[in-house]
C-alpha cells in the first residue's frame, strides 16, 4: 500500500471530509446499524477493532473461491494464472487490514482500555462469520454484489477514521510509536496514522469498485 507524507495525508483527509458517503445497500445498512446498537455511535479504538475485525473477512472469503476454482482449471492455465493474480491482489488487500487490527489492538493494550469479553471478543467474531459467509455467497452467485458490499463497508470505514481524526485534535500531539511501524510505517503522530487507515480504506473501496463491473476472472 501507498504511504502518504504529512501533507499528502491532510489533503486525502479533506477530501474524504469533503465526499458523500456512498448510498449504502440494504445488507450494509444492516451491519452499520447492528455495529451502532451494540457499540454505541461514537467513534473509538474499541469500535475500529470490530470494524477491522469484520474488514478482512470478504478478502479471506474471495481468496477461499479462487483456490476452490484453481482447482478445476488444468485445462486452461492461463485462466488459472489470472485466478492466482486476484487471489494475490486480495491477500495484500486482506495483509494491509490485519496490520490495521494489529496496532490498532496494540493501542488499546498501551491506553489501558478494558474491553468486555463477550462485546468486544466473541459477538465480533460471530458478525465476521456472517459477514464471511454472506461475502462468499454472493460472490458465488454474481461477483459484483460482493464487490460492491465490501465497497460500502471500505466507504464507511474511510469515513469514519477521517472523521474520528478531525473530531479528535488531541490526536495531533499523540506520537505514534508501534512495534508494527517497521511493518506498516512511521507516523509522526495518532492523527496521521488514522489518516493513513483512512487512505488505506478509500483505495480497498475503489478497487472494490473497479472490479463491480468486471466481476468476473478474464
Amino acid at each position: 500500500m501507498e504511504h502518504l507524507n504529512p501533507e499528502q495525508l491532510k489533503q486525502e483527509q479533506r477530501q474524504t471530509l469533503g465526499s458523500p458517503r456512498m448510498r449504502y445497500g440494504f445488507l450494509a445498512h444492516l451491519l452499520f446499524s447492528s455495529m451502532d446498537l451494540l457499540y454505541g455511535r461514537k467513534k473509538g479504538l474499541s469500535k475500529f477493532k470490530v470494524l477491522e475485525i469484520i474488514a478482512r473477512v470478504p478478502y479471506q472469503a474471495w481468496e477461499n473461491v479462487a483456490y476452490v476454482a484453481m482447482t478445476h482449471t488444468h485445462a486452461d492455465p492461463g485462466f488459472a494464472r489470472r485466478i492466482f493474480d486476484r487471489i494475490k491482489e486480495s491477500r495484500i488487500q486482506q495483509d494491509n487490514e490485519q496490520w490495521h487490527l494489529l496496532i490498532i489492538g496494540e493501542l488499546i493494550a498501551k491506553k489501558g482500555i478494558d474491553e468486555n469479553l463477550l462485546l468486544h471478543g466473541f459477538i465480533p467474531q460471530v458478525i465476521a462469520l456472517f459477514y464471511y459467509h454472506i461475502s462468499w455467497i454472493l460472490y458465488v452467485i454474481r461477483p459484483k454484489w460482493s464487490y460492491l458490499l465490501n465497497a460500502y463497508f471500505e466507504d464507511h470505514a474511510e469515513h469514519e477514521y477521517m472523521e474520528y481524526v478531525a473530531e479528535n485534535s488531541d490526536l495531533e500531539a499523540e506520537r505514534f510509536e508501534s512495534i508494527f511501524a517497521g511493518d506498516y510505517g512511521q507516523f509522526a503522530s495518532l492523527a496521521d496514522l488514522f489518516r493513513q487507515i483512512g487512505y488505506d480504506e478509500r483505495v480497498h473501496k475503489l478497487e472494490s469498485l473497479t472490479r463491480v463491473d468486471s466481476a468476473r476472472f478474464q
